[in-house]
């Protein structure tokens, strides 16, 4: 730790970088090795295919580094810097848990109140539920809901409103009783932020703008991509296409602010993290009496564990990243590492990844911005960074993360051909291709629809554009859509049964691979065909 207090007061005389800083301790007579951020950081990028990459550090109040790594579009030299953007996705939740706390504070609601108090509109699938479900509840991930269900009302981009999307809400079944067990959710951060709107009477992304992004000096950080204009220093979003990281387009979800909605960079992302560690405090006003965004009372509340997690058991080496306790609190997941509380979050759009740590007793907030999608590289620097500026003697993260993915990638490939390998090859279609033709309709996604395009099949999601691609036969009713949006990773089985005059009665789908996001929410569809009129 003392090498640690060497290098901050090296940052306040002049050093730009913890790369740039030679920490001594008059202590001893030889000198320590300057961290080589720069040198992890490419080595990061390399090993894990990632085009660029913005690192944040702040430490005792100080910003420490907010630094740029790679280029942030491939094929274009332009590199990532301080001030790139990116678009951090989940790490939004800490905003609207933020403006419900100040609303809190404001005295305009209460955490227990039930959000029908709110929004009367408001309905789950289940009576009881909605009766019961709090402002609380919608941000901890106990609603019932199962993994990630609905998101495909917003992910990836859809014609959804906000609106449609809550009002949707009523059709999930959910996977648990209410309570009883985590399982994280994006749909319940979208009724948040609808509150946050209704309570302000402006859009949410004005009302962050007003309440947080402004006092807290994010000058640069956007709640739209139609914020982003042509000559911005804005990162582009990257996709493994083959295996092989490939520029995409940006996925715009204006219908899921409140859980995804901010955009922005390593400098501005060290000003929050600072706010953050100060308990909401932003500063003095002009007769020096402090200036805090929320109370006390509400930065405990945030980081008050509110949902037990599951612990699962790392692989061998990578034992020593496992917690002793793993919760989630509002807007934030808390967990321990090295006997010290660590309050974050991680972020995940199309080409996008991020990851957000803050260890209040260290004074300590680190930031990891990737212009891919690529959790191992993120979780090489999380545990390297913390360990750095923990004090804790270093382990070659980078080079393990790297050897667990690299086993874990040639697992799911031997499972998927081993799944091919057995499947009925011999086995054809129950019905002639033209009878699986028509419109399929699930309670709360809407419409889909099946073409014959030629000896083809083809799916369409109504109000999701890019879902679309061909149906390829795998055995018995069973097909494997292999989606034209070809970064996605998404191809799905769709299985048709039949009932007993041989007519089709549901279709259901489910993702192929492990590692396919679980915003795609196939398994939670139930299609029928719609009757065709008389």
């Amino acid at each position: 730790m003392q090498t640690l207090n060497k290098i901050a007061a090296a940052l306040l005389i002049g050093f730009s970088s913890i790369g740039a800083a030679v920490a001594q301790d008059s202590a001893v007579t030889a000198t320590a090795p300057a961290y080589n951020l720069e040198a992890d950081v490419n080595r990061v990028l390399k090993t894990f295919d990632v085009p660029g990459i913005a690192i944040a550090v702040v430490k005792d109040g100080k910003v420490v580094v907010t630094q740029g790594f790679g280029v942030r579009k491939l094929g274009d030299p332009t590199p990532v810097d301080g001030k790139t953007i990116f678009e951090i996705a989940s790490n939004s939740k800490a905003f609207t848990a933020a403006g419900l706390a100040m609303l809190v504070d404001q005295g305009k609601l209460n955490w227990d109140d039930p959000v029908i108090k709110h929004l009367p509109d408001f309905r789950m699938y289940d009576a009881y539920v909605t009766a019961e479900m709090t402002v609380r509840d919608l941000l901890t991930h106990r609603s019932g809901l199962g993994l990630g269900a609905g998101d495909l009302m917003w992910w990836p981009t859809t014609t959804f409103t906000s609106d449609e999307i809550i009002h949707n809400l009523r059709y999930i079944k959910p996977a648990t009783s209410f309570r009883s067990s985590y399982a994280y959710d994006n749909l319940l951060y979208i009724v948040a932020g609808k509150i946050i709107a209704q309570k302000s009477g402006k859009p949410w992304g004005q009302t962050m703008r007003e309440w947080i992004l402004d006092p807290v000096g994010m000058t640069g950080t956007t709640t739209s991509l139609d914020a982003h204009t042509a000559g911005m220093n804005v990162s582009a979003p990257h996709s493994k296409i083959n295996g092989k990281a490939a520029v995409v387009k940006p996925m715009p979800v204006a219908n899921a602010v409140g859980a995804v909605g901010i955009n922005t960079s390593a400098e501005d992302i060290a000003r929050w993290m600072n706010v953050l560690l100060d308990g909401g405090r932003v500063g003095k006003d002009a007769s020096g009496k402090e200036v805090r965004l929320w109370s006390d009372k509400q930065a405990r509340e945030m980081w008050t564990a509110q949902t037990p997690m599951a612990i699962n058991q790392p692989r061998p080496p990578l034992s020593a990243t496992k917690p002793n306790f793993y919760a989630y609190g509002l807007g934030f997941q808390l967990r321990d590492y090295q006997g010290k509380l660590v309050a974050m979050h991680g972020g995940a759009l199309q080409g996008f990844y991020s990851r957000v740590m803050l260890v209040p007793e260290a004074k300590l907030g680190i930031a990891i911005f990737t212009n891919a999608e690529s959790g191992p590289s993120l979780n090489a620097l999380q545990y390297r960074l913390l360990d750095q500026y923990l004090g804790v003697a270093p382990t070659d993260w980078i080079g393990r993360i790297a050897d667990v993915d690299r086993e874990m990638q040639q697992k799911e490939a031997a499972r998927l051909k081993k799944e091919t390998a057995t499947r009925a090859k011999a086995s054809k279609p129950s019905l002639a291709l033209a009878d699986y033709v028509g419109e399929y309709e699930d309670a709360w996604y809407g419409k889909a629809t099946v073409k014959q395009v030629g000896n083809k099949l083809t799916m369409s999601f109504s109000r999701t554009p890019d879902l679309t691609g061909e149906m390829e036969h795998f055995q018995h009713d069973t097909f494997i859509v292999r989606w034209k949006e070809r970064n996605f990773n998404a191809d799905a089985y769709a299985t048709f049964s039949l009932d007993h005059d041989g007519s089709i009665e549901r279709l259901r789908m489910k993702p192929i691979s492990t590692e396919t996001d679980f915003s795609y929410d196939f398994q939670d569809l139930l299609f029928t065909p719609v009757k065709k009129a008389k």
